[in-house]
């Protein structure tokens, strides 16, 4: 398994049906099928993994990607100055392999410098908030509303970086 970030068109088009696919298997029981069916298509996953290709590192296992996480600059007004993991996702072919756990402490290198790092979970998923906890994120309290087929709840989590701790 080799995490790297993302270069090659070959590269991206794995990050978006990795985008795609996870969609589909994490969040079956969470979003309106139609929704997932419909409007979360590959081609739109496509769309977004050549529109932004900066700031994604993939997860290749024998040179497919299985996995990937998207980072940068928080733009949360109430956090000027942290970061943020904008997605981290892993097909569930490849779960209990680490991967997840490696793609995160890759991203998580990748925004050493900013003391506070945030994300956004999806109530209700379980895996991925068990996932965050065990990595050091915490709820913070903030939470907002999404609309995903239907309006739905996402919990804002996040990691105060030891670097930033003590300097």
């Amino acid at each position: 398994m080799l995490i790297k970030p993302m270069q090659t068109e070959e590269e991206i088009r794995g990050k978006a049906y990795v985008h795609w696919k996870s969609w589909q298997e994490a969040y079956a029981d969470l979003l309106p099928q139609e929704f997932l069916k419909n409007a979360y298509t590959l081609e739109r996953c496509q769309d977004w993994a050549f529109r932004y290709p900066q700031n994604v590192l993939v997860a290749l296992v024998d040179e497919q990607v299985v996995g990937f996480a998207c980072y940068g600059s928080s733009s949360q007004e109430d956090l000027p100055g942290a970061g943020e993991l904008f997605a981290l996702y892993v097909l569930a072919d490849y779960y209990n392999q680490k991967i997840g756990y490696q793609l995160m402490q890759a991203a998580l290198e990748k925004l050493q410098s900013y003391e506070t790092v945030t994300l956004w979970v999806l109530e209700g998923n379980a895996r991925a908030i068990a996932f965050y906890e065990k990595v050091g994120f915490r709820f913070d309290g903030v939470r907002k509303t999404v609309n995903l087929g239907a309006d739905r709840t996402e919990y804002r989590m996040i990691l105060k970086q030891k670097e930033g701790e003590n300097g």
